[in-house]
């Protein structure tokens, strides 16, 4: 009978133990587990140099980016771990303790003073300039008078190929409009130098136009310049280049391009409200509205232009139509005469749908 009990209490022994180590697996995944499953919102940590193990275990929990900190110190000591790294993290509820520890040993890229700037396709020079005085350390004169500054625009043409001498002429306001790449992009900080700015766009616009190199390097200033106007007359690659057909139909019908962006750009106007008859007729080499821009283009681009537009430029649609117009919905109707041409814009203005 002594066996018996002997048996029976080992039994019990086993399970107690069994239990324990059960309990214990559970805890110890629930410790290392995320702290709320699903919630990646970011949790902004810094580790400063010299900080222990312990230190960190408890800055961590105070964050709450993990559960304990005394599971990050019993991990750190039996999981082999590599140095941890100071520096200042972006953690989440939704990361396990062994992910963070790994982000820890990995060490942080993340800049919590980094400037994010994005240049719109679309936008003028006098755009970027005012994004980039708000964004930066810079005021808006001295960003302005670097994009002004013909002998830094020279210094540009000896660095970057799609960059010629016809930004120079005098009559161009802003010698860089429409070379600049309208995209995201990122800074160490807001002590960034206008020029900086500008040639990180220049060098994504050098990855961009390089593909289409054989064929827009042949006049790229024109290319350039058709791209800017048909970025703000068309909404998509196919209208764009239907678009920029009918502009090649008219001057070599002996027309004006007669595009109205190229009027209110010529007069540093912002297109938000219609401009009077003098105002369209005014004579400016932007202008293609003037009676002295017949079969004329634009003497440079007048927006900063998106591939779709570069694209349509080079490769335009051919067709017959010498007109089109837009409604307010960004519809496009091409015609093929005058007549054709003011009973569209007579209907789009009856059915309310008019742009202004």
């Amino acid at each position: 009978m002594s066996k018996i009990k002997e048996l029976n209490t080992s039994i019990k022994i086993l399970i107690i133990i069994g239990v324990v180590l059960v309990g214990l697996g559970i805890s110890w995944i629930y410790l290392t587990g995320p702290v709320q499953i699903g919630n990646k919102e970011n949790i902004e940590v810094e580790i400063k140099s010299g900080t222990g193990r312990s230190q960190i275990g408890n800055i961590l929990k105070e964050k709450k980016v993990i559960r304990s900190s005394l599971a990050f110190k019993v991990y750190t000591v039996i999981v082999p771990t590599e140095g941890l790294k100071a520096g200042t993290y972006l953690f989440n509820q939704n990361m396990s303790l062994a992910e963070v520890i790994k982000s820890l040993e990995k060490g942080s890229n993340y800049n919590p003073n980094l400037l994010v700037l994005t240049l719109k396709e679309g936008k003028r020079i006098t755009d970027y300039a005012k994004l980039i005085a708000d964004k930066t350390n810079s005021n808006y004169d001295d960003v302005i008078n670097v994009f002004k500054d013909r002998d830094y625009a020279t210094e540009l043409i000896n660095k970057y190929w799609f960059l010629t001498d016809e930004i120079l002429d005098p009559n161009i306001y802003y010698p860089l409009e429409g070379y600049l790449f309208p995209d995201t992009y990122h800074f160490d900080d807001k002590d960034v130098d206008t020029k900086e700015i500008i040639e990180k766009s220049l060098d994504e616009m050098d990855k961009k136009l390089s593909e289409y190199k054989n064929d827009i390097s042949t006049d790229v200033h024109y290319y350039m310049t058709m791209a800017s106007v048909v970025e703000l007359e068309g909404t998509n690659t196919t209208n764009r280049k239907m678009i920029v057909g009918i502009f090649k139909n008219r001057m070599s019908s002996g027309m004006n391009m007669g595009s109205d962006v190229t009027t209110y750009y010529g007069l540093q106007k912002e297109m938000t409200s219609d401009l009077a008859s003098d105002e369209f007729l005014k004579d400016n080499p932007y202008n293609t509205r003037s009676v002295n821009m017949i079969g004329k283009m634009p003497i440079g681009p007048i927006c900063s232009s998106g591939l779709s537009s570069i694209e349509a430029s080079l490769y335009p649609t051919d067709s017959d139509y010498l007109f089109f117009v837009a409604d307010k919905h960004g519809n496009i109707f091409y015609t093929k005469t005058n007549k054709e041409h003011d009973q569209k814009v007579a209907e789009i203005k009856q059915k309310g749908d008019w742009i202004w």
